[in-house]
């Protein structure tokens, strides 16, 4: 079936990512596709501390195994005070929280030591990381090196550092303000999701029904030439 284009327009795989992996590497015919769903909260400096703290648990507890789940948390410096009462809601509901050194300085309750190899990791279970940040600047370098360009959220009263963000994090899901689960079909208003695209031809982001459609133009005249 992946080598038949002539009768397939598209494929859209659900699954895990060896078996989106094995369909994208060997399909002739085009794959709606996303490999992971690395996705991230930044609290900023001038975030509202209990937006945050409702934001950032309902974007990792809501559901674990969902691809719009956060699986890293960045916090701004001068909002590490508060890194003590989040951790301890994550750990109330039973997520292992991971944490840079500066995080485990601010949170001595973070007993594990983040590796490298977490802040690229799509967890899919009750695991978080948490890494400490200078700046907004510093988020997003952050996660244009580990991120999947999926969902990606910023927490801030401060509307030009939102907008910062938002244009030049290159995801397709951006937020302010609001949890990586709204990065959902449904939520969107398309009606049934039929998959998640991070590609940038087509269609991107949540897809339903109207996003795998294309267009056919139809002219229709009476002699009419082009001069």
């Amino acid at each position: 079936m992946l080598t038949l284009p002539q009768y397939i327009d598209m494929v859209v795989p659900r699954g895990g990512k060896a078996l989106i992996e094995r369909v994208s590497e060997e399909s002739r015919v085009p794959v709606l596709k996303h490999l992971d769903g690395i996705c991230h909260v930044f609290i900023d400096r001038d975030a509202d501390p209990e937006k945050a703290m409702a934001i950032a648990i309902n974007a990792k507890t809501q559901r674990f195994g969902t691809c719009n789940t956060m699986e890293t948390l960045l916090v701004a410096r001068e909002q590490a005070a508060t890194l003590p009462r989040l951790v301890a809601a994550f750990q109330d509901h039973g997520v292992e929280v991971r944490g840079c050194p500066e995080s485990r300085h601010y949170a001595p309750d973070i007993v594990i030591s983040a590796e490298e190899s977490d802040w690229s990791t799509e967890y899919l279970a009750p695991v978080l990381s948490v890494r400490v940040v200078a700046d907004v600047g510093e988020a997003m370098a952050h996660i244009e090196r580990y991120g999947s360009d999926h969902t990606d959220s910023i927490v801030t009263e401060n509307t030009l550092t939102a907008e910062r963000f938002l244009r030049a994090v290159d995801s397709s899901s951006v937020m302010h303000n609001a949890s990586t689960r709204f990065a959902d079909g449904f939520e969107y208003g398309l009606g049934a999701e039929l998959g998640i695209s991070t590609d940038k031809l087509h269609a991107r982001g949540p897809v339903g029904l109207e996003g795998l459609t294309s267009r056919k133009y139809i002219v229709k005249g009476d002699g009419h030439i082009r001069q």
